[in-house]
């Protein structure tokens, strides 16, 4: 079992400063990992993210994570990254990284998706270019998930995870209101997951909503925002499966 442990929408701020660290110290003794599923700050500035990167230097595990929509408030998200990046975690948009874990091979894949809506209620692709752009962005961000994510399984990872902060399915979201949901993810990025065959899904974002979920092709989702969860993280056991690979046939 690879031991996952997760959590999202901490929002810290310089009067929160030292707050999760006595529990994250602990994740050696029952994580091979730590997942950011994004919103690690209040308003996304500098002095912010420094909290978060005192948080996380120099934990007895991996540190990978996505940036949400709060950490893009002030319009400083390269730097809020290169922050995190120099405190030792890996960042993820759009693109992927490779944990060793006791010499099994697990794949992150990550992105902060974007909003949009689920089957049958989704925005479209069409009218006025600002609507176009809102979807075209969406699109872009869960083609990047399904690139890595497809990488991630070409290379042969024993075990592959979609790190997101929007989420992929409306289940996590049951709690919010019905008329926001359109605003807390979208099923493109679910498809990215089910199309590369992921083995786990993590999000946050949704405040209100269930912790537990599934996409439509059998693969588990979790909702960790901190509100949800309740604690500095919760921790996942996921199975390593003999993955057979078919010969090519012509």
């Amino acid at each position: 079992m690879i031991r996952v442990a997760a959590v999202g929408d901490i929002h810290l701020a310089p009067d929160s400063r030292g707050l999760l660290r006595p529990a994250w110290e602990t994740l050696g003794n029952c994580a091979d990992m730590l997942l950011l599923a994004g919103d690690l700050t209040r308003h996304g500035t500098i002095e912010e993210a420094e909290v978060v990167a005192a948080e996380i230097k120099g934990l007895p595990v991996p540190v990978v994570a996505v940036l949400g929509n709060h950490d893009y408030h002030s319009d400083l998200e390269d730097e809020v990254t290169a922050v995190l990046e120099r405190a030792g975690a890996i960042v993820l948009e759009g693109n992927s990284t490779v944990l060793d874990v006791d010499g099994t091979q697990v794949g992150i894949a990550g992105t902060k998706g974007f909003c949009g809506g689920f089957a049958g209620r989704s925005a479209g692709e069409f009218g006025e270019p600002e609507m176009k752009a809102f979807v075209r962005y969406t699109r872009r961000c869960a083609a990047d998930l399904a690139r890595s994510l497809a990488d991630l399984r070409d290379h042969g990872c024993a075990v592959r995870i979609a790190l997101t902060h929007f989420s992929p399915v409306p289940d996590t979201l049951a709690g919010e209101p019905l008329e926001i949901y359109p605003f807390l993810g979208s099923y493109l990025l679910a498809e990215a997951v089910d199309d590369a065959e992921a083995d786990l899904a993590v999000h946050g974002h949704a405040h209100h909503g269930t912790e537990h979920g599934m996409t439509t092709g059998g693969v588990k989702v979790r909702n960790v925002a901190q509100p949800v969860i309740g604690h500095a993280f919760a921790v996942y056991h996921v199975p390593v499966n003999e993955r057979i690979e078919l010969p090519a046939v012509g």
